[in-house]
């Protein structure tokens, strides 16, 4: 196992029963940061691995955890590189970067090693967004082979026009990776926000970077950009996941999106013909800190993707 790490608790939003948090090394000698927080029942249902997506970490999905260990589950939380409290990519911390993401794909990889056997079996998968796009790509690279993978909002293509495509790569190729692909906006309200209905998850985030500012991130790099329009891209390659048909797959899409492309969604419903798809409707990208009405029609999916696993 890694060296002791520490979690951030704030009011209203506690660790899970039992969490633990551990430091591990990465590619480079980089800081790396996990969360496991043991099922509640005896025998444990299995481990559920939960992969955040960008801007995000460990302490997000506290609640998240609290779901899956009342399901019987042993639960696996990562701060990807670059972020959460684990090493970031750039000097400015605040940009968030990543070259390629296998940066990602080693990171899981090395944090799964560091837990090894001690987390019971079978594996499950959930994944949001960004980390739904890591899930894919780990399961792509048939790093992880888990009995069912359900997906809250997953990156599987980005909302960017043609044009603004080519001008990425563009500046990518010039040596211009690591500079935010976008300047700063307006400091985030409630009552701007595109993420979520339900002011008190909203919040969580925003207590969590005030009691640890070290959780704070900001716009992505160019390069950020880049790395994720190629390896979305690179599911839709013929015969890319097709090894995936055995593996039970949900895909939640939320019904008011505004960051990823829930066209991708549809896309990959039809490559796998066997995804379990639903559209929450009204609800903001984040479905899993949505109001209990929009959230709890992605745990009732979640709970029939379960059965039809056999886990």
């Amino acid at each position: 196992m890694g060296a002791a790490a520490s979690l951030v608790s704030t009011t209203g939003n506690p660790p899970p029963e039992g969490a633990e948090a551990i430091w591990y090394e990465g590619e480079g000698g980089r800081r790396l940061r996990l969360m496991t927080a043991p099922a509640l029942a005896s025998p444990a249902r299995g481990t559920a691995l939960v992969f955040p997506g960008r801007t995000e970490f460990i302490e997000k999905y506290f609640e998240v955890a609290r779901d899956l260990q009342r399901r019987g589950f042993e639960v696996v939380v990562f701060d990807w590189p670059g972020q959460g409290l684990s090493a970031r990519m750039l000097p400015d911390p605040t940009v968030g970067h990543v070259s390629h993401f296998d940066v990602f794909v080693d990171a899981l990889r090395r944090g799964l090693e560091v837990i090894g056997d001690r987390t019971p079996k079978p594996v499950v998968l959930v994944a949001h967004s960004m980390g739904g796009a890591i899930g894919f790509e780990a399961l792509r690279q048939k790093v992880i082979a888990p009995k069912a993978a359900a997906f809250s909002a997953p990156m599987l293509g980005l909302r960017i026009a043609g044009l603004s495509r080519a001008a990425i790569g563009l500046m990518a190729s010039f040596g211009m990776r690591g500079r935010a692909a976008r300047p700063p906006g307006p400091k985030e309200t409630f009552a701007t926000n595109n993420l979520t209905h339900d002011e008190t998850r909203w919040r969580v985030y925003h207590d969590c970077v005030a009691a640890e500012p070290g959780l704070a991130l900001g716009q992505p790099s160019i390069g950020w950009v880049a790395a994720s329009l190629r390896v979305t891209a690179g599911f839709f390659k013929p015969g890319a996941v097709a090894h995936l048909s055995t593996i039970p797959i949900l895909i939640a899409s939320a019904g008011s999106e505004q960051l990823v492309d829930n066209r991708a969604h549809d896309r990959m419903a039809r490559t796998l013909s066997h995804i379990r798809q639903i559209k929450v409707a009204g609800a903001y990208h984040e479905i899993l800190m949505e109001q209990d009405a929009l959230r709890d029609q992605f745990w009732a999916a979640f709970d029939a993707l379960l059965a039809e696993a056999g886990v």
